[in-house]
């Protein structure tokens, strides 16, 4: 079965990659943010909705990192 993938060309997988890789980072960086205030906040408040917040943003995170890497692996296969 082919994959979803292998409808793109090579260019808008390497477009998609890229931008696929920003989206990744800016929201890693923001569940780093979350889970840094999230700390501060349980120690000045003790424990809120805040406290796990982040947990529901990290398989979203996750879930973009095995997208990349299937993009990664469609265009090594193109080479």
């Amino acid at each position: 079965m082919a994959s979803v993938l292998s409808i793109y060309t090579k260019a808008e997988l390497e477009k998609k990659l890229k931008s696929q890789k920003i989206l990744f980072v800016i929201q890693s960086i923001v569940i780093v943010l979350m889970i840094v205030f999230a700390v501060f906040s349980t120690l000045e408040k003790g424990i809120s909705f805040q406290t796990f917040l982040p947990l529901f943003f990290i398989p979203m995170d996750v879930v973009m990192y095995f997208e990349l890497k299937k993009i990664k692996k469609e265009l090594a296969t193109r080479k």
